[in-house]
């Protein structure tokens, strides 16, 4: 019988545990609250149009990275950007009449639904974020989505796990939030981003 208790204990111990680190510690759902995310729409899913959105993309990130880099939390980066929105859509415009086209660019800066995205050094849940989006033509092709703030949009390249780290917990998050968006167990990742999502909502 006493064994019979100490197993069951044993196993209360263990189940408690689990719930206890998956469950939101305060002020996850800061991450929300911390990036700024960028979104561009090609035209179409025609293969001119996709290489298109491409170099739209390393244009745009031309502009911003500098303009992010010193910025030391989301607002202030909300404050350069807004700035220079007339700036990026010329940008983009530039890039389009560059390649004998004549697509309009739409810029919206506002909140945005995201899925759940998955990049080589970290993972963001789904859930509403403050997006730079920009829409190419008809918008009705294949999308790209990046951290514009921390400006950790590299294009097509990586972005190393440390610099990524450096930059989220220059902007606020700490070493615990930050591990939520890194944790490698994709099963972990589900069921923690689940519980964020939820804690979000409320």
């Amino acid at each position: 019988m006493m064994q019979r208790n100490l197993t069951i204990g044993l196993f209360v111990a263990l189940v408690l545990s689990l719930i206890i680190g998956l469950l939101p510690v305060h002020g996850e759902e800061e991450i929300y609250d911390t990036v700024v995310r960028l979104h561009i729409l090609a035209n179409s899913d025609s293969e001119e149009d996709q290489a298109l959105k491409l170099r739209v993309r390393d244009a745009i990130l031309e502009v911003t990275s500098p303009l992010l880099q010193g910025c030391s939390d989301r607002a202030d980066a909300v404050a350069h950007l807004r700035e220079h929105l007339s700036e990026i859509q010329a940008t983009a415009e530039g890039v389009i009449r560059d390649a004998g086209r004549s697509d309009p660019v739409t810029l919206t800066f506002d909140t945005e639904e995201y899925p759940e995205r998955t990049y080589d050094s970290f993972c963001f849940p789904s859930g509403e974020y403050l997006s730079l989006r920009v829409c190419i033509g008809e918008a009705a092709g294949q999308n790209w989505w990046c951290c514009l703030f921390p400006p950790l949009c590299r294009g097509a390249a990586a972005v190393p796990q440390k610099e990524a780290e450096d930059a989220f917990i220059s902007v606020g998050l700490t070493p615990s939030q930050y591990k939520i968006i890194t944790e490698t167990d994709e099963t972990v990742y589900r069921v923690r981003f689940k519980i964020l999502e939820l804690f979000r909502r409320k």
